[in-house]
């Protein structure tokens, strides 16, 4: 039985892992979303930067946009490995929570 515990906590911990790296990749894609809409503001000869350590460095328009639409892209497929984790890790605790019950019984 306490080994059904102890495993029940351990699942437990990877899932609010999995759903705190969830939050982290949605607060990411916003900022994401936020910099592609910005980039729609912007006439076509304004400058663009990218912070590289403490230096702006100026950016072409093309090569900043394919930038953040490689980010958007890489971001949605964390976010979909990140839910199919927290899936998983709830269907695992659904099972040992069955697993205590029975046990209890």
């Amino acid at each position: 039985m306490s080994d059904l515990t102890a495993k029940y906590q351990t699942i437990q911990g990877e899932l609010e892992d999995f759903i705190l790296a969830r939050q982290k990749l949605e607060t990411q894609l916003q900022e994401n979303k936020i910099v592609q809409d910005e980039f729609k503001s912007l006439n076509d000869d304004a400058p663009i930067y990218k912070l590289t350590g403490n230096v702006l460095l100026p950016v072409e328009h093309g090569e900043a946009h394919s930038n953040v639409e490689k980010r958007l892209e890489f971001i949605n497929q964390e976010i979909k490995r990140c839910e199919d984790n927290i899936k998983g890790k709830q269907d695992e605790l659904d099972k040992v929570r069955a697993e205590i019950m029975k046990a209890r019984q």
